[in-house]
């Protein structure tokens, strides 16, 4: 038997990189790219991909009532909560390869190494596939993460629709078949894992531009969703002068102006976003009557999302070029710190691969964030080019995606020794 240090040297990157772009394959799309919406057949396919790799490692395989899926490696003492690895496998509707599956792969190659080099374990190790990280399809996304932590009403996330009108509950009710079928066992009820690992990409340019292949992630940040809506009064572009319009656009764009000011008065780690604006009427010599935009605004420390929230309550109040203004917050996330003790140790695994290697603060959602609600959690990233993810030219490379995974697996055997068993 050979001893735990020797894991993550052990790895065999080879099959580790043919495994992912076997993934990729199950909704390719051409010439690049992948196509694997939440609960539709190629997500379903994938699932069944994992369910045999982990077959063929002598692993068990689980479902639960959101259709995440687990694969079990049993240690000496099955009562010891397992140690859990993941990511996701669902994209978006024209995705690059990586983004979340690479975390699962991740943790498959962990797998398989335990019983390549016969290590003996007294906890389970778990790899997990989450349901409906993106949301693409049904939104919100992180429901698979989110009911398995408690963190959301399960029957919310079953009345979800997709744009053709299938609820979540319909679909996810034709993948439990499927997964009863190919020899699984459902899990009746969520567990507390002894701590949660995710491997994910950055989607984002600094490890590249540092020429760093991996490094630890110390959290989340958090979010506060807005939809805003400016009324003013449609009428003749050609004959109503400028001092009698009130031109729902310009009064946005003056709105808008002003909570960018604001926004920018914090410092550079602030994420503002407009991502949708619509005007009504909508015909070229009519003066809007209304205009409604969104606002995605990220910031790892509540106090500023909180601070930035008054402010927007306060400009939302006024009038801006004669119109009225409504503010609905929508959906709020508060930002999340994964556990100290064990970011300290992914930090110094992937330093010993990596010495220069900082620790990031994850500008996106991953299923960590709710995870780490419940358990000991920290994530790595790795570098992915020009920071481009959530699209077919997503790339990462080999070598750094396989310095990761070491990386991953040398977390992996520090836990798993007796000195680190209580963390």
């Amino acid at each position: 038997m050979n001893s735990f240090p020797s894991l993550a040297e052990s790895l065999n990157g080879e099959h580790f990189w043919a495994d992912l772009q076997a993934q990729a394959e199950i909704g390719a799309l051409s010439p690049r790219g992948l196509r694997r919406l939440a609960l539709d057949d190629n997500d379903n396919r994938a699932r069944l991909w994992l369910i045999e790799q982990g077959k063929s490692l002598g692993c068990r395989a689980y479902y639960d009532a959101m259709g995440n899926v687990f694969l079990r490696k049993e240690g000496r003492d099955s009562s010891q909560a397992p140690l859990l690895l993941g990511s996701h496998l669902d994209s978006q509707p024209e995705a690059g390869i990586y983004d979340g599956t690479l975390g699962v792969v991740a943790g498959l190659a962990v797998l398989r190494t335990l019983k390549e080099q016969s290590v003996e374990h007294a906890r389970p190790v778990e790899v997990v596939a989450w349901t409906n990280e993106e949301g693409a399809r049904f939104a919100p996304g992180t429901s698979g993460s989110a009911w398995f932590s408690g963190q959301r009403d399960p029957e919310a996330i079953l009345e979800a629709r997709d744009d053709a009108g299938t609820r979540f509950g319909d679909a996810l009710d034709s993948c439990l078949a499927l997964l009863g079928a190919h020899d699984t066992t459902l899990r009746a009820e969520p567990y507390v894992p002894h701590a949660y690992l995710e491997l994910h990409i950055e989607q984002g340019p600094v490890l590249e531009a540092q020429g760093i292949a991996a490094c630890a992630v110390s959290g989340i940040q958090g979010v506060n969703w807005y939809t805003v809506e400016v009324q003013g009064q449609a009428n003749h572009a050609g004959t109503t002068p400028e001092a009698d319009r009130r031109d729902a656009f310009m009064g946005a764009h003056a709105l808008i102006t002003e909570l960018k000011s604001a926004v920018t008065q914090y410092d550079d780690q602030v994420r503002f976003t407009i991502g949708k604006f619509a005007m009504e009427p909508g015909s070229t010599n009519t003066i809007p009557q209304s205009a409604r935009f969104t606002i995605d605004l990220r910031h790892p420390d509540q106090t500023v999302l909180d601070k930035l929230d008054s402010v927007f309550h306060q400009f939302c109040e006024w009038k801006w070029s004669g119109c009225s203004v409504s503010l609905l917050p929508g959906s709020r996330v508060a930002p999340v710190a994964f556990d100290p003790s064990l970011v300290e140790l992914v930090n110094s695994c992937a330093t010993h691969y990596c010495p220069r290697a900082p620790q990031l603060v994850s500008g996106a959602f991953h299923d960590a964030i709710h995870l780490a609600k419940v358990c000991p959690t920290a994530m790595l990233f790795t570098s992915c080019r020009a920071g481009v993810s959530h699209h077919p030219d997503e790339h990462v490379e080999r070598a750094d995606a396989e310095l990761s995974v070491r990386a991953l697996a040398k977390v992996v055997e520090q836990l798993l020794l007796p000195t680190k068993a209580n963390l």
